[in-house]
């Protein structure tokens, strides 16, 4: 087999979520047009690589993951023709396209579940997993004590019969039975349709799922107060889902140059990671993990006030060292601060008084680390968590709108519920792109269903980002720029990783070595000037997130001040 060009090792990629990126004919929604209308903005900040979310047709019962016909784009945003177009005009200015490729379930209104609901004896209702209920004192239950993702059983029982189907998220998204060689053949043709017309990659989503604990037998995990077990280890990387990506590469992902990349989640471990994404061995490119997402204490946290949150600079060290020890000389790694169901990277490891130097210091951190870096749309402008006022203006993410429920069961206040939402929900990252200062911010001439944020009307868009040379948007761009160097790149990427002051509480320091030549950052993570008991000699500063000249050799760090030295 011939070896694969591994060009994303040289990329920098960009996260959009198509909704709210920009809207281009005024009905509220972003849209392909609008994409396609942002590629000179895109290709000037520097990025080569998008990843945008999903745009097959849907009907959004969870934004686009329940998928209604893979071959077709949600007219929300747009034609296919549109679509061409935004791969051809992306193509023009260097820059790849992977689209999000939902493999796990289907949207309840897809034609293949549609007919396994009509014709039990149909093809399609082999292509989903159905069971029969079982009978407790008298009546029809589930077929087992499986939670979901949603807070709900993972069954659903079919009208008034004995049947039921699987669903680990919504009950309007069912799980494809991937056991089905019919069903994996029909995901392939899908792959293969448009790797043909020229999409560069996928984005896998919900990866680690696809395989399921075939007995079907109840879990012993602890039950809540309705009798569901949350136990993922029943439909998360199990070991036969390593048969199906083997075969999925086999028969389409090996004979494209295309990026795959799979959400595996947190729950799998750097050496479990190399079963999917060794470069020998594995079946795709890299894997998304969500080890270093919620390393403040925000995950859970609905207890604990805003004061108890605090980035815990310690355990994102941990992730990320054991993350590259275990994979960088055997996979390649991405690494993302946020996407589309994580609050706000500012938010949750930044400062809103400190916005410009800690958005610039997390910039730093994400370009230099190691491998791919994801940047996801709006963090180049420093956008942040909402500033919502009730549980109800979060209820577009159907997630939140269980839990809510439920909190207002267990007797949790208006306002304990709303601020837990505003720290963790996914919402927060599904708010409009920040274009301008006008009332819709530049991303439509319509209100979009999940409202703007205010800071948009004081400075936090990128039009008036762009005539000040000191912003958050100038700092993405010139470190962007430096990133892809070829000396910079390649020691990011081959120059080893060794943490500084390793015990430090509140610094985060690294080396990248190779070839004589050093590449260090220093980092202050916090919002209080931090002492080191030295400075490391460098022949030069090659970013400094402070405005100003940069001083080497100092021993205190201000405020989220950061570095970047060539030793």
């Amino acid at each position: 087999m011939k070896k694969k060009n591994r060009w994303w090792d040289r990329s920098v990629g960009y996260i959009i979520y198509p909704s709210t990126f920009q809207d281009s004919n005024g009905d509220g929604i972003g849209d392909l047009k609008g994409i396609t209308s942002r590629l000179d903005y895109l290709h000037w900040l520097g990025v080569d690589l998008l990843w945008i979310c999903p745009i097959f047709a849907s009907p959004m019962d969870d934004n686009g993951y329940d998928v209604s016909d893979y071959k077709t784009i949600n007219p929300l945003f747009g034609s296919n023709e549109d679509f061409k177009t935004l791969l051809k005009e992306a193509h023009a200015r260097g820059i790849r396209v992977c689209v999000d490729f939902v493999l796990n379930h289907t949207s309840d209104e897809h034609p293949w579940f549609q007919k396994a609901l009509r014709d039990p004896k149909s093809e399609e209702r082999s292509y989903y997993i159905f069971k029969k209920g079982k009978k407790k004192d008298g009546q029809l239950v589930p077929p087992n004590n499986w939670k979901g993702f949603f807070n709900t059983s993972v069954w659903s029982r079919v009208g008034e019969s004995e049947d039921y189907y699987l669903h680990i998220f919504s009950v309007k998204m069912p799980d494809l039975n991937w056991e089905n060689p019919k069903l994996r053949q029909k995901i392939y043709e899908i792959a293969r349709h448009y790797l043909d017309l020229g999409v560069d990659g996928f984005r896998l989503d919900a990866l680690a799922h696809l395989a399921k604990e075939p007995s079907f037998r109840d879990s012993k995990a602890p039950l809540d107060e309705n009798g569901w077990a949350y136990d993922p280890s029943r439909f998360s990387n199990r070991p036969r889902l390593y048969d199906y990506l083997d075969e999925f590469k086999k028969e389409v992902l090996s004979k494209y140059p295309c990026l795959s990349v799979g959400e595996v989640g947190g729950g799998i471990s750097p050496k479990g990671s190399l079963r999917f994404s060794d470069r020998e061995k594995g079946s795709i490119d890299m894997v998304f993990n969500f080890d270093t997402a919620w390393c403040n204490g925000a995950f859970g946290s609905l207890d604990r006030d805003d004061a108890e949150i605090r980035t815990d600079v310690m355990a994102l060290k941990r992730n990320f060292l054991r993350w590259h020890k275990a994979c960088a000389k055997r996979s390649d790694l991405p690494f993302y601060w946020c996407n589309h169901d994580h609050p706000r990277v500012l938010s949750q490891y930044g400062s809103l008084q400190w916005r410009k130097e800690s958005g610039k210091m997390l910039s730093m951190i994400l370009l230099f680390l190691y491998g791919t870096p994801w940047i996801y749309n709006g963090d180049e402008i420093g956008m942040s968590n909402v500033d919502y006022d009730k549980p109800e203006d979060f209820f577009d993410d159907v997630g939140n709108k269980n839990h809510v429920m439920q909190l207002r069961r267990d007797g949790y206040s208006e306002e304990r519920i709303t601020n837990f939402l505003r720290r963790c929900s996914r919402v927060n990252a599904r708010t409009p792109m920040q274009w301008d200062g006008t009332p819709m911010g530049g991303f439509s001439d319509k209100e979009y269903k999940n409202r703007m944020n205010r800071n948009h009307l004081e400075g936090v868009n990128v039009q008036e980002e762009l005539k000040d040379k000191d912003s958050l948007l100038w700092f993405f761009k010139k470190a962007i720029a430096l990133r892809k160097r070829k000396w910079v790149n390649d020691l990011v990427q081959r120059g080893g990783l060794r943490f500084l002051y390793r015990k430090n509480e509140d610094v985060m320091a690294f080396v990248h070595e190779r070839d004589g030549r050093k590449l260090i950052l220093i980092a202050n993570m916090r919002d209080f000037p931090v002492d080191l008991p030295s400075f490391p000699k460098s022949k030069k500063v090659l970013l400094h997130n402070y405005k100003g000249t940069a001083k080497q050799g100092r021993k205190s760090l201000r405020p989220f001040e950061a570095y970047l030295l060539e030793a």
